[in-house]
């Protein structure tokens, strides 16, 4: 299963009621952070969710609503005695950004590693998870995410024998494992059935609607999709300013065909979301309103 939170859901500047925005996701014992604006730390403390799990935090960008947040989150994980490494990920200049806020957070007990994304769209395994970065349109260079968790086919025993698979290795071949024998290697293709359907979450904020959100959003469980304005005379707004309306991403919700969508990164004079929320749902009835802290749980369809 894997865990979901949007820690913070505003755009621009922080408010009382709303943090800046923030995703963290958990599976397998690690956690993967997606932007750290102002009020992260706040954000991740009242969900009742540990920091020092987060061993990978991707950036969207570097506005500073993106990006506030992470030289005081790096400082809690020093004080926490953090040793293990850290793997960052974001567009180019990642490591100049880094660095230069590090100069208010020096002496970190932890090694930080960084992968520039140089293309428009690319995937790293990481955490048993794959993260595909995919170049989006807004005023500077930015990516969504997206989160994969592959599911491996059923144990075959009709395959394994026919394969001539012994049973003592059976349980490492559905583990994943390959072996290495004198006269064969025996891998889990030799044993499982075709792979089944895995979990998937997307993640795009400050963006113009692209292809590329509904070709990496395609059947997706869920969403989180930038919708800065909901008023229906912003969209001049939203086009000037490289930003989606309510209706744009419902949508790109609706081709791509992705289960459920939460919106996310409200301007700040969108006070009341909720009062435009009934634009998307008549273009994409999976539409909800995302909120700080909310979260869910993506489980395996059962067979």
């Amino acid at each position: 299963m894997l865990d979901l939170c949007l820690v913070g859901c505003g755009g621009m500047m922080p408010l009382p009621y709303r943090r800046l925005t923030a995703l963290m996701a958990r599976y397998n014992g690690s956690s993967i952070l997606i932007d750290c604006g102002e009020g992260t730390q706040i954000g991740i403390r009242e969900k009742g969710w540990s920091f020092k799990p987060i061993d990978v935090i991707c950036f969207t960008h570097y506005h500073a609503d993106h990006i506030s947040g992470l030289p005081g989150l790096l400082l809690t994980l020093g004080n926490a005695m953090r040793t293990e490494p850290l793997l960052m990920i974001g567009p180019r200049g990642l490591e100049k950004v880094v660095r230069s806020l590090l100069v208010i957070a020096p002496d970190l007990p932890f090694e930080i590693r960084f992968h520039e994304l140089k293309s428009k769209q690319e995937s790293i395994e990481v955490c048993g998870c794959r993260i595909t970065a995919f170049r989006v349109n807004h005023n500077v260079v930015c990516y969504g995410y997206s989160i994969e968790i592959d599911r491996a086919g059923k144990f075959d025993v009709d395959k394994a024998r026919a394969n001539g698979v012994e049973m003592k290795y059976w349980s490492r071949l559905q583990k994943g494992e390959t072996v290495e024998l004198p006269d064969r290697t025996l891998t889990g293709d030799l044993v499982l059935g075709p792979p089944r359907k895995g979990l998937k979450c997307v993640y795009t904020t400050d963006t113009r609607p692209t292809a590329s959100i509904a070709e990496n959003a395609k059947n997706a469980d869920l969403l989180i999709c930038e919708g800065m304005y909901g008023e229906p005379d912003m969209q001049q707004k939203a086009v000037e300013h490289k930003h989606m309306t309510f209706e744009e991403a419902a949508r790109i919700a609706r081709t791509a065909r992705v289960k459920k969508m939460w919106l996310t990164h409200y301007s700040p004079s969108l006070v009341h979301p909720e009062t435009f929320i009934g634009t998307a749902r008549k273009i994409f009835p999976e539409t909800s309103l995302g909120r700080d802290g909310k979260s869910v749980t993506l489980v395996f369809e059962e067979e």
